[in-house]
């Protein structure tokens, strides 16, 4: 699958071509640069390497630095691997929002946000214990029983309990393409995309 390495910019609304007004996520999809092409002869299988955003140099370690040289660009801040790319691509080479088109899906992998370490109610969908009756005090938001004393002694796993929240892989699938400003490097696609605003999304096709 081909695709890009682009930056969530926000949300904002728009009317489709049936005059609905519809929610889109504007994603800034700038030319991303080919920094390695692998082959199956060489490296086990065929993938082309891209990467997108400015990174100071001073903070890239001397590894990266080179291999950015090697393709003759400069430090980038995110880098992905694409199998099976529609085009055959070059060291070097850019690719950019040309590769989709308006009224076409796509499918958009992100890091959702992070919430921190949270309760049972908002990690998991809880209602808490019950009623505030027979002597029950602060216990709205209580996750209830954990397991048994005697037995089993322990608490299984895999219970829903507290814990950290977000901060997850998730690819929210067949998002359809509004509009594409091909000036601006702006892909507007229908819904919602995960993760916070400038966060890096990978835009598969």
């Amino acid at each position: 699958m081909s695709g890009l390495i682009g930056k969530k910019i926000g949300m904002t609304s728009l009317y489709d071509a049936d005059g609905q007004l519809v929610g889109c996520t504007v994603i800034e999809a700038a030319p991303n640069v080919v920094t390695h092409v692998k082959t199956v002869e060489k490296d086990g299988y065929a993938a082309v390497q891209l990467a997108y955003g400015e990174r100071r140099e001073k903070s890239t370690p001397a590894a990266l630095k080179g291999h950015y040289k090697k393709a003759n660009t400069t430090p980038k801040v995110k880098a992905h691997e694409f199998k099976e790319f529609e085009t055959e691509l070059k060291l070097g080479d850019t690719v950019g929002t040309d590769l989709f088109e308006e009224g076409g899906f796509v499918t958009v992998t992100a890091e959702s946000k992070g919430k921190g370490f949270q309760g049972v109610v908002k990690r998991h969908g809880f209602s808490g214990v019950g009623e505030g009756t027979h002597g029950q005090h602060d216990r709205s938001r209580a996750p209830g029983s954990l397991g048994g004393s005697s037995y089993p002694s322990r608490v299984f796993k895999g219970l829903r309990m507290a814990g950290r929240t977000g901060g997850d892989k998730i690819t929210t699938e067949n998002l359809k393409v509004v509009k594409i400003d091909k000036d601006k490097n702006l892909l507007l696609v229908r819904g919602s995309v995960p993760g916070p605003k400038g966060g890096y999304v990978i835009i598969w096709k």
